[in-house]
């Protein structure tokens, strides 16, 4: 046998670790000599302390050996208990196998129970069946006197009972013999019919009864509340769905309503699309649909349960037919006025409180969360059909109004004038008033409409310039072929010219937006396009009338001093006071122009080759005729208002230094520093002028004219040109012998 060291090895272990904590302690208290006196009280302290533990953990021990006690007399009383149980079943089960052929019995006793049931069943329903088509009769009546909750309460109940043998014969397979209760029952079906043609006809006609008589319409929102839970009920259990079901009524409740408001309100004959008609229609509308909403809200909302949301129902079915109704009349070729009268009132009209936000309606109608009448996309659409149609009307009306301004210019009186004397004709304010009003009218839709239309007023207004231009030039044609017609030609272009400035000022306040009223390129282009036209013809005028002087340059009378300058000079008098009846812009233009004008058919007649000066006295002569011609028109042009920094007799001055000067061999630096100053001069321009002095040799002339190759000249970009306009005659052929046939 093993020791009871070798048995609790946890024991021995514990007994050391309490042995050497003890000799620890004791070791550490009683290491002083003076500290052993309190050894008698340390050790009966600890005895005290051992035989409290000692007793403790014998009190413990024994209720828990109690405990175990207690325990397994419980477990061997119930196990007495099972086995007697076991006995009993076994005895039971015994019994049932002895008994297993008297259950057979109960079978048939079972299946006779459950045909009493249903024959039972049956006899209790056979005075309902039997009475059914009185029931109809009955309820048919009840019908017909608008008796409709009575009506639909039997309705019901013929219903629940054909609904229950229905359900009877499917849980028991027998299907065939459905037909004949469908027969039996076929009344039901007139009988909805019957009664839900009632019910439509109320729904239909609700806004009235609901001011007049509200009480057959709450009875029609009763009956199909109660057809509404009996589907409920029935799609819940999902086991028999009897026909007819679900019937739907709520749903048709809605539709129903929708119809009427469509057919009421949208589905009348063809509307008359033009301007009155339309806006007839759309105030109709607008009337119509707030009286209506006030109804809803105040009358019908009592009149139906909450759940129903009855006036966001009619609200949205509004809503969806007018944004249907409103892209049936924009598919109609409409004019300008009508496309208008949509857009401001789909954009501007029903969101105001004329109509959806009118106070009475408010807060309750919201139609922001409806989304827009007519989508971004149709708004778009909608705005170029009516630019489009704006576009022809401006068209037709800027067309009318330059037939009427052509027609003036050949009247027998001078235009109108202004405050200041200066000509005009209402051209120019009519044009722009046109604009501005289409312009502004846009304004009162849309910024886009108004961008578009502005767009488009710009376009128009270009175009017209350049119809315009040609109604200047075929009036020039006309003028050309006899200068009596028409009688106040120069005045009418020199109107014009007022017009054209007035134009150009007006067109920066057609923008929309006062920040940004610059000319667009395209337009100012044409503008400065009729502008010049209009100049060319007057300086056409003015040239027509110094041409026959000109003509008589140079000859021999001319440098014995004529008065044919004095004839230029009077002729450009006259001129100049027409110029004066333009604004200052274009009269200093004119001026400059004029004098340009003046001065190459000055130069361009000295080079025509008519005389060629055969003495140097003729050179003189020449030369004093060209100073004091040059001289007298440049003080006629200062006169007038024409600075001499603008002036190009310059050129004049500066050809007669080559017509001075006495040594030919000097002509070479002279010549350089001619074509210096003006880089359009060609050789033939200098070879004539040459050829005008009459005293050049062929080495002279050599040598200029290598000294000009050997100098190109390029033309500034701010130079005007003089002499590239003056065409120099084809020197005759040496071999010719004459003027006529060559020999």
């Amino acid at each position: 046998a093993s020791s009871p060291d070798e048995e609790w090895p946890e024991a021995e272990k514990a007994e050391k670790l309490a042995r050497g904590a003890a000799l620890k302690w004791a070791s550490g208290v009683f290491y002083c000599p003076e500290k052993l006196e309190g050894l008698g009280q340390y050790r009966s302290r600890e005895m005290q302390r051992n035989s409290s533990i000692q007793s403790r953990l014998k009190s413990t021990v024994q209720s828990y050996l109690e405990g175990v006690s207690a325990g397994l007399e419980q477990l061997r009383s119930a196990a007495q208990e099972v086995q007697s149980v076991c006995q009993d079943l076994g005895a039971a089960r015994w019994a049932l196998l002895d008994s297993a052929d008297r259950f057979q019995g109960l079978q048939q006793m079972r299946a006779l129970m459950a045909e009493h049931v249903q024959l039972a069943s049956v006899v209790q329903v056979l005075p309902q069946l039997f009475s059914v088509h009185e029931v109809f009769s009955h309820t048919l009546q009840l019908l017909h006197e608008q008796h409709l909750l009575e009506a639909h309460a039997e309705l019901m109940m013929m219903e629940h009972l054909r609904d229950d043998i229905l359900s009877q014969l499917h849980f028991r397979g027998l299907s065939s013999a459905q037909a004949t209760v469908l027969s039996y029952f076929g009344g039901l079906q007139e009988l909805n019919e019957s009664l839900a043609k009632q019910l439509w006809d109320i729904v239909g006609n609700s806004l009235r009864l609901v001011r007049e008589d509200p009480v057959l319409f709450v009875t029609a929102v009763r009956i199909i509340e109660r057809e509404e839970k009996i589907d409920d009920a029935l799609l819940l259990e999902a086991t028999f769905l009897p026909p007819g079901r679900p019937k739907g009524w709520r749903q048709k409740f809605y539709h129903v309503l929708q119809q009427t408001i469509t057919g009421a309100h949208f589905c009348a004959a063809r509307i008359d699309a033009e301007g009155p008609g339309l806006a007839r229609h759309l105030a109709a509308l607008q009337k119509g649909i707030v009286s209506e909403l006030r109804v809803v809200k105040d009358l019908m909302v009592q009149c139906v349960p909450a759940h129903y949301n009855i006036l966001s129902v009619y609200t949205a079915t509004y809503h969806q037919a007018l944004t249907s109704h409103l892209q049936d009349i924009l598919r109609e070729d409409l004019d300008k006025q009508a496309l208008f009268l949509l857009l401001e009132w789909a954009l501007r009209v029903y969101h105001s409180p004329e109509m959806m936000g009118h106070p009475d309606l408010l807060p309750e109608v919201d139609v922001s969360a409806l989304g827009p009448l007519m989508s971004p996309e149709l708004v778009d659409q909608t705005e170029r059909k009516y630019v489009v149609k704006v576009k022809a009307s401006v068209l037709e009306w800027m067309q009318r109004t330059l037939e009427v301004e052509f027609k003036e210019w050949f009247r027998e009186e001078e235009p109108e004038t202004d405050h200041q004397g200066f000509f005009q004709s209402a051209l120019p304010v009519i044009v722009m008033q046109m604009l501005n009003e289409n312009i502004q009218v846009a304004a009162l839709i849309t910024d886009s409409l108004q961008q578009k239309v502005y767009n488009m007023a710009l376009e128009e207004l270009e175009a017209f310039l350049g119809r315009l231009r040609e109604a200047l030039v075929q009036c020039g044609k006309e003028h050309q072929k006899d200068r009596t017609i028409p009688k106040y030609y120069v005045s009418y272009l020199l109107a014009m010219l007022n017009n054209n400035l007035a134009l150009s000022s007006s067109v920066s306040s057609l923008h929309p937006d006062t920040a940004h009223r610059e000319v667009p390129t395209s337009l100012q282009a044409a503008l400065d396009r009729t502008q010049k036209k209009a100049c060319q013809l007057l300086l056409e005028e003015l040239l027509l009338d110094l041409q026959p002087l000109c003509l008589q340059l140079p000859s021999r009378k001319w440098l014995s001093g004529s008065q044919l300058v004095n004839s230029m000079c009077e002729v450009i008098d006259k001129y100049a006071k027409d110029f004066s009846r333009v604004r200052k812009p274009v009269f200093t233009l004119l001026l400059m122009e004029s004098e340009l004008l003046v001065v190459s058919q000055y130069l361009r007649a000295l080079m025509q080759k008519k005389m060629v000066c055969k003495s140097e006295e003729e050179r003189g002569q020449l030369c004093n005729r060209l100073l004091q011609d040059a001289m007298q028109l440049q003080e006629l042009f200062c006169g007038l208002g024409l600075d001499q920094s603008q002036q190009s007799l310059e050129a004049v001055f500066a050809l007669r230094e080559l017509i001075c000067l006495k040594d030919p061999a000097l002509l070479s630096l002279e010549v350089l520093g001619f074509i210096t100053k003006y880089p359009d001069v060609s050789d033939e321009h200098i070879t004539t002028l040459l050829d005008l002095r009459g005293d050049v040799s062929r080495e002279v002339r050599h040598m200029v004219l290598e000294m000009m190759a050997q100098h190109p000249q390029v033309l500034p970009e701010s130079y005007r040109p003089i002499f590239s306009t003056i065409s120099v005659p084809a020197p005759e052929l040496p071999f010719c012998l004459r003027k006529g046939k060559c020999a």
